[in-house]
């Protein structure tokens, strides 16, 4: 996207308008769409749009153009109402204040929207409440912990599920320890079953004696 200047940097940028409708844009010496510049005027970058021929300043209309193309593409914001009420001011008696009323209250509109940003914004990350929430989840689960640690099943939940304290992160164990860990297990299960067999003839041998 070619760049362009803002507001109070060596004036406004000149924006030359043709027979043919096209846009040349005087800094970059390129050509331009309509929908570069209502970039521009979103970007809040300061320029004015003359006529090539006679030289005129046409910014007014090819702002006005702009809205038009805007409102048309399904975007609208300008209620019908609105349009209703505007159109009923040209030719009134108080159509010379309405150009400085609508401006300072867009003024004020965009002072207050920021405001109300920034204001969101600082909720969002200082809520109190919100601070509480995660202050309480956290005592909660200690106070869990240190009922736990203090029960005869401390050992129990801890085999099963690990280190009080210590289970907020997935220990994962590398292929060769899974491996060793099943031999272990099977040979602790073919001891545990010659126990069991020489309990078994242990069994036998004392009814014998008897």
């Amino acid at each position: 996207m070619v760049k362009s200047k803002k507001k109070d940097q060596d004036g406004p940028i000149i924006i030359k308008k043709y027979a043919n409708r096209r846009l040349y844009n005087t800094q970059t010496s390129n050509y331009i769409t309509l929908d570069f510049l209502a970039e521009m005027t979103r970007n809040d970058d300061d320029f004015v749009v003359i006529d090539a021929k006679s030289g005129e300043d046409i910014t007014h209309g090819v702002l006005t153009q702009i809205i038009v193309e805007e409102e048309s593409s399904g975007t609208s914001i300008l209620p019908v109402n609105f349009l209703r009420q505007l159109i009923s001011m040209y030719g009134n008696s108080m159509q010379s204040l309405m150009p400085s009323y609508l401006e300072a209250s867009m003024d004020s509109f965009r002072k207050n929207q920021k405001q109300f940003q920034e204001a969101v914004e600082g909720a969002l990350i200082k809520n109190p409440l919100g601070k509480m929430a995660v202050d309480n989840q956290k005592q909660f689960q200690e106070a869990i912990e240190n009922a736990l640690k203090a029960s005869p099943l401390a050992g129990v939940v801890e085999k099963t599920l690990g280190p009080l304290g210590k289970r907020d992160k997935t220990v994962e164990m590398e292929p060769e320890e899974v491996e060793e860990e099943e031999e272990v297990s099977a040979k602790d299960m073919e001891i545990s079953e010659l126990k069991q067999q020489l309990a078994d003839i242990q069994s036998k041998l004392d009814k014998l004696d008897d």
